[in-house]
């Protein structure tokens, strides 16, 4: 080793191309054609776009705090079915969080665009998985109220999962 001039070190990651997921681990998120580096799973939320469809003004609030201190960029909100299917087919995200009682209205159809996307969700509810219908009760679920900690979690866990 010499005292000559050091050069500076770059190192390039690819970024996932889209359809493409990872798996959490202990040691973070193995991917397939992850591209070069190893994430951990917090990295999945950074700079991720969540699809926000909530129509308590408060718990929407909430959330997109909660996501913009997680990195994420939100889509949303939509308070409103309509908006909410239509933003499900059009816009770019790579997860949702729907409230499954959207004024009045079950947010089914709007999953069900999601899940024709291939796309994760998360559904937030005060009645647990229990009042999830059929086909969508193996989705996460986040139960009303839930901590910062717990929205974190559910979110990495739906994002590696995939759709």
């Amino acid at each position: 080793m010499g005292c000559g001039r050091m050069e500076p070190l770059t190192v390039e990651r690819s970024p996932p191309r889209q359809g493409q997921v990872g798996r959490a681990s202990k040691r973070g998120v193995e991917g397939k054609n992850s591209g070069v580096g190893t994430e951990t799973s917090e990295d999945l939320l950074n700079g991720a776009r969540v699809l926000v469809v909530e129509d308590e003004a408060a718990i929407s609030m909430l959330l997109e705090d909660m996501l913009l201190d997680f990195g994420c960029e939100v889509v949303g909100p939509a308070a409103r079915l309509s908006k909410a299917l239509e933003m499900a087919e059009s816009e770019s995200f790579v997860v949702a969080i729907l409230d499954v009682n959207v004024a009045g209205e079950p947010i089914y159809p709007v999953a069900e665009a999601i899940v024709r996307r291939g796309l994760p969700l998360v559904f937030s509810t005060g009645y647990g998985g229990a009042g999830i219908r059929e086909p969508f009760r193996d989705r996460p679920v986040v139960q009303k109220p839930f901590s910062q900690q717990d929205l974190k979690r559910t979110l990495i866990a739906a994002i590696a999962a995939g759709g």
